[in-house]
């Protein structure tokens, strides 16, 4: 039986070249409607998302989710973890890819050291449901930094 299971929606309108469409996250509510489209997918003007920026939000909630496991588990904590992700969009053959992702975090944990924090977020890294879905398929660069 699957521990959770979340809904989220798009009606299209349209070609793709002028068509438009809004999503809405259907388990939650969250962020209301929105609007996304192809010009809006490379152009992020405000109010507007993409497939790349949710994948981006997911991949940052997931691991911080999980670096804060990790670190509890082994008896320290976090005070405080930011994680930001850069989901990069690239042409592939004759269409496109979503090809690297770019997962920094920074963080303040009593009693650790930098190499012990990058270890932590390397476990945290493999461990992680969206690094888990990506990997093999997206190059995942992670980059850790404890803050003193």
């Amino acid at each position: 039986m699957a521990v959770a299971e979340r809904e989220a929606s798009i009606h299209w309108e349209g070609d793709v070249q002028k068509g438009t469409g809004t999503m809405a996250m259907e388990s939650s509510g969250a962020f209301g409607d929105f609007g996304v489209s192809l010009p809006t997918r490379t152009e992020s003007p405000e109010g507007h998302t993409s497939p790349e920026e949710l994948l981006a939000a997911a991949h940052a909630g997931c691991y911080a989710m999980a670096f804060s496991l990790v670190l509890g588990e082994a008896g320290s904590p976090p005070e405080s973890l930011d994680a930001h992700v850069l989901a990069t969009l690239d042409r592939a053959g004759d269409g496109f890819a979503i090809t690297k992702i770019d997962l920094t975090v920074r963080g303040k944990v009593a009693g650790l050291d930098q190499s012990a924090f990058e270890d932590f977020a390397q476990q945290a890294e493999k461990g992680c449901p969206v690094s888990n879905a990506l990997r093999g398929n997206v190059e995942i660069n992670l980059s850790a930094t404890l803050d003193q």
